[in-house]
């Protein structure tokens, strides 16, 4: 999804992540069972914000984020 202000109230129980990225600001949100995830830009700065991209693990049964900073 572009825009998580996009994704409906209500999912099926069966989608476990969700991944956002119109505001570029990095975020991991868990709410219940479900990750939203905006992994940040990993273009240009933007504004005064970071300079991220995300890593995610996927197991049987488990998502593991991790956001990672390409600027100090």
């Amino acid at each position: 999804m572009h825009d998580i202000a996009d994704v409906p109230a209500e999912l099926d129980t069966g989608i476990k992540l969700v991944i956002t990225g119109h505001s570029h600001k990095p975020r991991i949100d868990w709410r219940g069972e479900r990750l939203y995830l905006n992994p940040g830009s990993a273009g240009r700065r933007r504004f005064k914000l970071p300079v991220t991209l995300a890593l995610l693990e996927v197991l049987e049964g488990s998502i593991e984020p991790r956001l990672v900073s390409l600027l100090e």
